[in-house]
């Protein structure tokens, strides 16, 4: 087995690199974008890959805009989101329910909103974004 020890790693096409087994199928992709962002009161980035900026639609609404965008809007979404503090808690990150009318996903930006429940947004004092796909 090899190590491939390296600063850069380029793809040679407009894509990310692909990683391959010893028969040239694909096992695994990169993750496209990323982020962690306050979502309570002033809301601000505080880490990401590939987003720009999040926009405060209202009480648990963001969208989350790419700075690159995707190759389509066929991409898979996850995150999750959390307080601190009294009252602390986890929540769902509605990302495409039924609950709510409101959802967009296009390929520069997707709409996310924790949720305690099935049909209350709330904000979180931590919002974490996860993007894979085209």
């Amino acid at each position: 087995m090899s190590t491939v020890k390296a600063a850069n790693l380029q793809s040679t096409g407009s894509g990310a690199p692909a990683f391959k087994n010893s028969s040239g199928t694909e096992i695994g992709q990169l993750c496209k974008a990323w982020v962690n962002f306050n979502g309570d009161g002033t809301v601000a980035i505080r880490d990401n890959f590939n987003v720009s900026s999040i926009t405060d639609n209202g009480t648990g609404d963001y969208t989350v805009t790419f700075t690159t965008a995707m190759a389509s809007a066929d991409y898979c979404v996850t995150g999750g989101a959390s307080d601190t503090g009294s009252g602390a808690g986890y929540r769902w990150l509605g990302i495409g329910s039924n609950h709510h009318s409101d959802f967009s996903k296009t390929t520069s930006s997707v709409r996310v909103q924790p949720v305690y429940t099935s049909s209350d947004k709330n904000d979180a004092a931590h919002v974490y974004v996860i993007i894979f796909g085209a």
